[in-house]
């Protein structure tokens, strides 16, 4: 059990240990003995012993004094006594259901419970995860802790913040929310509040910016002589790294660790602009036999570097230098055919904004690093960008384990459980459902090309609809679900559209998305955090029938989809109508590409797509585990040098 944070100076956080051989080893064996997910049996004590605390609240009593009194006893005894927490929850439930009408369920409780022990806690889609996060929440602030609720987007947080702000001050906690545009004034306030809802991006972004405050890590010295010069509270904007709980633990932990958060600022200006432009010239007279398109980048060939060196001849300058030349052109060929419009990126204003690949939606403040998103936006046509300096980096991995205690929740951590225990020693817990799951999930259908599976795609909607059915339709790019929209509006089928380009209207549409015979195109931004609640009448005509038509890189991101029908006990449907000739096998089966000539696929084509994943997976995984190296190395390297990260 971690220490109090006041006991631990101004600015809180776990030191960083880095393992040696037999600490994997002993990690292995507690991973083998305890298990990295297992069911929630040994949690399910709490739910007793919360009804037992429930009869002794005293009703003359407001619930802000009776948690008042509970402080000292969470202080004193640790989060994780099971008499306290129950307590405490006793006192959460009560608040919850005089101030907002909704009472914690008993499977709830045990997902409390888990995340206070520190564990993952994998809830159904549909389960309450929101609501579930308060008992944790309110038990660790009462407890003395700063706690941060951290979830994918500022819209979530916002919403999460506003419809369990009146749980918290029920108890006479304050509850704060962190989004992108808030000035450095509004985001300290909101950090020192009780419970502080945000997204991991901003709150990665803004350790970041405390960071560079201090000059890199926090040291109680060093900050108490500076206090001397400027109160702490006017130049850092977090408490430290205290108390996490982290919603969609496995998008922010697994999905999103693969790229680095940099911290940066405007720099002096040079000759970029007239250098991306050659490279992208030169790019341009490649073919293909001068380069090779691989997994993990883009390689220029043996045939590709003499024809380089041919082209550059009577160039000045950089490109005399041949591995100069050659990473600027092979950055330019990454923009020119690994980078697609539409999927990676919008062109909006005259600006490109980068759409994040997990979650469909656009992230209008990030750019990609080295070059790369100047040159994208040279061939867009676009005004570039300035180079940007950077101040600071840091890896997801990196960050969330620098908190004194971390948890979380989601409805897909199986799959990656193992990776999980390894980088953040987090063990999954399975949470029972409240009622019997009632979703049906119906045998993919597999074609060879892409034009007889939208064809399928809409004879199916049309069906559906047919029996006053919603259906709900997942794609995986701007592009995708424009394509899909063309063919509907030639079918007469009327839907609504919900992509990168319409996300400021999210909210209206996912809360039309039950209605009786309505259809929804969405991208993967619809895939979490949201409810789609059914019309009346709709459960009874079969609920919400879902349709992936493409898988993910990752069979959680399609469970996520799928998890959008047959909620608490709803009725709802689900199945996956595919085509071979779609970009997860193109980039991780290629091979499989002879299977198009085949009308229809059935037990070949499924083997197809759960190997694509599979390879898909081992790639990501390896890059996640590189990122984290190369962080660790990089922080060696500046802690050498005397040098903030």
């Amino acid at each position: 059990m971690a220490a109090l944070p006041s006991a631990l100076g101004g600015y809180p956080e776990r030191d960083e240990r880095r393992e040696g051989r037999l600490d994997r080893l002993l990690a292995g064996v507690r991973y083998i003995a305890g298990g990295a997910r297992a069911p929630a049996r040994d949690l399910q004590r709490i739910v007793g012993l919360t009804d037992d605390a429930a009869r002794d609240l005293d009703d003359a009593t407001d619930l802000a004094a009776q948690a008042r009194a509970l402080r000292p006893a969470l202080r004193r005894a640790g989060l994780r006594d099971i008499r306290a927490a129950a307590r405490c929850f006793a006192l959460v439930r009560q608040a919850a259901q005089q101030s907002i009408g909704q009472r914690h369920f008993d499977v709830q409780l045990i997902g409390g419970w888990a995340m206070l022990n520190g564990r993952i806690a994998e809830m159904q889609t549909g389960e309450g995860k929101t609501l579930t996060a308060t008992l944790t929440a309110a038990a660790a602030a009462l407890g003395g802790r700063a706690v941060h609720v951290i979830t994918v987007n500022d819209y979530l947080a916002t919403r999460d913040a506003a419809d369990m702000g009146p749980i918290y001050r029920a108890l006479g906690l304050t509850v704060g929310c962190v989004h992108h545009g808030m000035d450095a004034a509004a985001r300290r306030a909101a950090y020192r509040c009780d419970v502080t809802y945000c997204s991991n991006k901003e709150i990665a972004f803004d350790y970041l910016r405390d960071r560079v405050a201090l000059g890199g890590r926090p040291r109680p010295i060093a900050m108490r002589v500076d206090a001397l010069a400027a109160p702490q509270e006017e130049r850092l904007l977090l408490r430290g790294l205290q108390f996490a709980i982290v919603d969609e633990a496995d998008s922010v932990l697994i999905d999103e660790a693969r790229t680095p958060l940099i911290l940066s600022a405007e720099a002096k200006q040079g000759h970029e602009e007239k250098l991306h432009a050659q490279a992208l010239r030169l790019a341009r007279e490649l073919g293909d036999k001068h380069f090779i398109v691989r997994q993990r980048g883009l390689e220029i060939t043996d045939a590709g570097l003499a024809r380089l060196e041919e082209l550059c001849r009577g160039l000045a300058g950089i490109w005399r230098g041949p591995r100069r030349r050659e990473q600027l052109v092979r950055q330019a060929l990454t923009a020119l055919h690994l980078f697609a419009r539409d999927r990676h990126y919008l062109v909006r204003d005259g600006k490109v904004q980068i759409i994040d690949e997990n979650t469909g939606r656009l992230m209008a403040d990030r750019s990609w690093e080295h070059g790369l998103h100047q040159l994208i936006e040279l061939k867009e046509g676009c005004e570039a960008t300035g180079r940007r300096e950077t101040l600071a980096r840091i890896s997801y991995q990196r960050f969330f384990r620098r908190y004194l205690e971390l948890a979380g929740m989601t409805g897909t951590a199986g799959e990656v459980a193992t990776e999980l225990w390894s980088v953040y020693r987090l063990r999954v817990a399975i949470i029972p459902t409240h009622r019997p799951m009632r979703r049906v999930r119906h045998r993919d259908r597999i074609f060879g090309r892409a034009d007889a599976k939208w064809h399928a795609v809409v004879e199916r909607v049309r069906g559906l609809t047919g029996q006053g059915r919603p259906v709900l339709i997942g794609t995986r790019s701007v592009a995708a679900s424009e394509e899909l929209a063309r063919r509907l509006d030639a079918a007469g089928i009327a839907y609504r559209l919900l992509n990168a380009r319409q996300d400021r209207e999210e909210a209206e549409i996912v809360a039309r998305a039950g209605e009786p015979s309505c259809v929804t195109v969405a991208t993967n931004m619809a895939g979490r955090g949201t409810d789609i609640k059914l019309a009346p009448g709709v459960a009874q005509a079969g609920g919400l029938h879902v349709i992936a038509t493409e898988l993910n890189d990752s069979p959680r991101i399609d469970r996520q989809l799928f998890g959008r029908c047959g909620r608490q006990g709803d009725l709802g449907s689900c199945e996956a109508i595919l085509a071979i000739d779609e970009d997860l096998i193109g980039s991780y089966l290629p091979g499989a590409s002879a299977l198009r000539g085949f009308s229809r696929l059935r037990l070949a084509g499924r083997a197809v797509f759960a190997l694509a994943q599979w390879r898909a997976g081992r790639v990501h995984s390896r890059a996640r585990r590189d990122l984290l190296d190369l962080d660790d190395y990089f922080g060696d390297m500046l802690a050498f040098a005397g040098r903030g990260e």
